[in-house]
């Protein structure tokens, strides 16, 4: 049995694909397999991810994504007026993601994300955590010269009030907490280390989130991390020094900090410690999901306590550094080794909250 836990403790989001779905998602894009084929596939999976998470004693649940193409394009996945020459995500290893480019408007969302939350809430009774989008990255589909009869201007109007209506459906769907994925965050430093860039996308997300008052704010979180794609990076390299300072202008309740594949873990803290404000909640991460060594909960355990060292226990969590994940062709990490940090996590927090007499 894993120990009550004082210290809250949640999943990021996504978790790798069974090898059944992954091989299912080849056949669909070469139209071997039907939707309806896959997706009882997706459902299948998503009914295993909520079940070995419960068992494993998370009190907070994901779907993992299974039924996302990725994080970040599930809004945008069917969407007819689209370029495949987008704005281009490089990463450490050399390899890149590409984004699509939005060639006409107006823009809508095709997807919501309330869609996976509802389904997953189908199959348990436990609190279910729901990722979207934040509308930061999706404004990265706006290509740089305007667009014939739909300026940047009435594109950012239709994006926010997409995303506004994403999180809305959530909330009202019943979920738990919706957590804003911001990967692009840290990314923008690199783009424009002049911070401009991030202050836009500061400002946008906050245009959506000040839309949300009391409650509904509470149940809202941001996530950052420096991407996490084929077991590499796009941005570990860009401090957190500029970045940390502007995210915590962000409208949330609970803040997600990838943490535990920091070099040097305490400077990070000290730095969240000078931004830390009353009546939030940081959640650090205390597994590495593209490490290929398993924590042990000891060492969970004494992340944590570091931790609270400089953030009030009744103000802290704990969290993986990012998604599995992210997108649903990455197979770098095991399936089976995601859910072993996981149970780290869990069982390492629980450690933690009983060395600190809670």
């Amino acid at each position: 049995m894993v120990p009550a836990m004082t210290i809250p403790t949640e999943p990021i989001g996504s978790i790798p694909r069974p090898r059944a779905l992954q091989e299912a998602l080849a056949e669909h894009a070469e139209g071997r397999l039907s939707h309806a084929e896959l997706a009882k596939l997706q459902e299948q999976a998503t009914v295993d991810t909520l079940a070995r998470l419960e068992q494993l004693g998370c009190a907070v649940l994901v779907d993992g994504e299974q039924a996302k193409p990725s994080f970040a394009t599930y809004p945008i996945a069917g969407l007819a007026t689209l370029a495949p020459d987008g704005a281009v995500i490089p990463f450490a290893d050399g390899h890149v993601r590409q984004l699509p480019r939005l060639a006409e408007g107006p823009f809508r969302y095709q997807v919501h994300a309330d869609t996976y939350l509802r389904d997953a809430r189908r199959h348990t009774d436990r609190p279910v955590k729901q990722a979207v989008i934040a509308p930061s990255a999706l404004s990265l589909l706006y290509p740089s010269e305007p667009l014939a009869g739909y300026p940047r201007e009435a594109f950012l109007r239709d994006l926010a009030n997409e995303a506004e209506a994403d999180i809305r459906r959530c909330l009202d769907g019943g979920a738990h907490c919706v957590q804003l994925d911001f990967t692009e965050g840290r990314l923008s430093l690199k783009l424009d280390p002049s911070g401009a860039l991030l202050d836009d996308f500061i400002a946008l997300n906050n245009e959506v989130l000040g839309r949300f008052i009391g409650d509904e704010r509470r149940r809202l979180g941001v996530h950052t991390c420096p991407g996490g794609d084929h077991d590499s990076t796009h941005s570990l390299d860009v401090d957190y020094t500029d970045l940390l300072p502007r995210l915590f202008r962000l409208q949330v309740g609970n803040f997600y900090i990838q943490l535990a594949s920091e070099p040097d873990p305490e400077r990070v803290l000290r730095l969240i410690a000078e931004q830390l404000r009353p009546g939030v909640r940081v959640f650090v991460g205390v597994t590495d999901p593209i490490g290929t060594t398993l924590e042990t909960p000891e060492e969970v355990r004494d992340r944590v306590l570091l931790a609270a060292r400089f953030i009030p226990v009744d103000q802290l969590g704990t969290c993986d550094d990012c998604g599995f994940s992210p997108f649903a062709d990455d197979t770098s990490t095991s399936r089976d080794l995601a859910f072993a940090k996981i149970e780290a996590r869990v069982r390492g927090t629980a450690l933690a909250s009983q060395a600190l007499g809670l």
